[in-house]
């Protein structure tokens, strides 16, 4: 059949038109359902919902909770549902059982406001928001600001945050602690990101706000001052066409800059590179790897240069930054690996799986639309075929998934010096994986504090997002275990540092990195 291109151009308008529609009206629905209650005996449906998904999915669930305590919160829990709820009050009351189980990556989504896309271009072309104009951090039970980026420069760094609209930072730090969990026992993480999550928390609760009635603590002076939206001093669009064409544009920088952020990856929020390789000033005899998260970039061809750089240089000692790292591609540490290992190595052990069917189904028949799971059903048969070769029953009747289990070669342009690590409580998931190997093979000293992830292993890789059917709740469950081949006999613990260094109020006020510090004054 042929078709006329203008019936065409109207087909594809009236998709859009529907799409555009059918957006909205999802995010309207959306936003509706935050409001509603939700009746006792569907909460309590939803409970066993969350319960057998677990079950099905999650391997080593009585890892760090036994089974009888595990059920047991979960049968208390529907003796609580006495009246119905709104959906966040029963994530509040669901997300600590779930955290109970005490795997980080394991958790209740916040039920939180949609925006539609021109509502949020909206926001962003309104300015600043009041949470942003801020660094923050979390300070002995205290928070405090580090950085004042707002237009009122009277607030110096240093100044404690006393509340935010009424609403005391310590308090709801607390109760949202209570809400999901690191890997383990360790404090660290929670932490370390404490700052970060009263923002997210308070926007949870109360929402999206244009301004903010902030009582500030300092040198035992209490002020309250109100930090509204702004927009960001600029030139206006005349100016900067005038700036662009009287400027030369250097072709030469402007491809490399580019290249630069498609291998090393790019965080256009933060407007830092995901990795970047550095060499103290004065020589070469020092090189320090940062590594925000693994995650975006090219980082097989980053690498590669890298240490073909540092080999070049004939660099004697290599400092790893791995603090605030989230984790990411497990590929990637297994890469990175290969240039730090000094011999033949196994990278990890046998991944446990609750069975096929938890990753057939929990992944691989998890996300996507109808067409595009119709299409997956197509391939299933392979994979299915892919699964029955490489998960299989041990010995002690548990299924295991291979991958990465093998002796595997260091690479050629592996580092042969001197190692160190630094890490901290937001070092978790990969970078955590990674580090328990450096740490268990003694191939580097590592400084800072406790990582947020354990040093034997945590439950992760492929990780479906399941929708409870009545309170429309998202889950994150994840369902391999993936562990170090190195292991400890500490229990529920992360990597603890050679050398424990935290830094300061002071420090972080000043911009001083006490734990950097403490290595260059070691190798100089």
């Amino acid at each position: 059949m042929i078709h006329h291109p203008i019936f065409e151009k109207r087909i594809l308008l009236f998709l859009f038109i529907v799409f555009f529609f059918a957006q909205c009206s999802t995010v309207k629905k959306d936003n509706a359902h935050l409001q509603q209650l939700i009746g006792v005996n569907q909460l309590k449906e939803d409970i066993d919902f969350t319960h057998k998904k677990f079950q099905k999915l999650h391997p080593k669930l009585d890892y760090y909770i036994s089974k009888e305590s595990l059920d047991y919160q979960f049968d208390s829990l529907k003796t609580t549902i006495d009246k119905p709820l709104t959906p966040l009050e029963f994530y509040k009351k669901i997300s600590i059982v779930v955290a109970s189980i005490r795997q980080g990556h394991s958790y209740v989504l916040t039920p939180e406001k949609q925006f539609s896309k021109k509502e949020t271009k909206a926001l962003i072309k309104k300015g600043v928001g009041p949470f942003s104009q801020f660094d923050f951090s979390f300070y002995n039970d205290k928070l405090y600001v580090i950085k004042n980026k707002s237009y009122n420069k009277t607030i110096q760094p240093g100044t404690e945050v006393l509340s935010v609209n009424g609403i005391q930072p310590q308090k709801l730090i607390r109760e949202y602690n209570r809400f999901y969990s690191s890997d383990g026992f360790n404090t660290t993480l929670k932490d370390r990101i404490a700052a970060k999550r009263f923002v997210s928390a308070f926007t949870t609760q109360y929402g999206i706000k244009d301004s903010l009635q902030y009582v500030f603590k300092s040198n035992d002076s209490i002020e309250n001052i109100t930090i509204k939206r702004f927009k960001l001093d600029s030139i206006d669009k005349k100016e900067k066409k005038k700036i662009k064409k009287t400027v030369p544009v250097d072709k030469a920088k402007q491809q490399a800059l580019k290249r630069k952020k498609r291998i090393n990856g790019y965080d256009k929020s933060s407007n830092n590179f995901i990795r970047n390789l550095d060499f103290f000033p004065k020589d070469s005899s020092v090189a320090i790897l940062k590594i925000r998260g693994f995650k975006s970039g090219n980082f097989r061809k980053f690498y590669k240069e890298s240490f073909a750089e540092i080999r070049k240089r004939n660099t004697k000692t290599l400092i790893i930054d791995l603090r605030n790292n989230g984790g990411g591609r497990l590929n990637e540490i297994i890469k990175l690996y290969s240039y730090l290992a000094d011999s033949t190595f196994v990278f990890l052990k046998k991944s446990e799986v609750v069975s096929r069917a938890s990753l057939f189904n929990g992944v691989y028949f998890n996300k996507g639309s109808v067409p595009v799971k119709a299409v997956k059903a197509l391939f299933s048969p392979l994979i299915y075929s892919y699964l029955l070769l490489n998960v299989h029953k041990d010995k002690d009747g548990k299924n295991y998934f291979d991958t990465d289990t093998q002796p595997q070669q260091i690479n050629k342009r592996a580092f042969k010096g001197k190692i160190y690590v630094l890490i901290n409580g937001a070092s978790f998931s990969a970078s955590s994986i990674i580090s328990s190997n450096l740490k268990g093979s003694k191939r580097a000293t590592f400084v800072g504090e406790e990582t947020g992830g354990d040093y034997n292993g945590t439950v992760a890789g492929f990780m479906p997002v399941v929708c409870m059917p009545h309170s429309k709740l998202k889950v994150r469950i994840g369902i391999m275990n993936i562990a170090p081949y190195y292991q400890t006999k500490a229990f529920g613990h992360g990597v603890f540092p050679d050398i424990p260094i935290t830094p300061s109020l002071e420090d972080q006020i000043q911009g001083e990195d006490p734990e950097l510090d403490w290595i260059t004054n070691q190798n100089q």
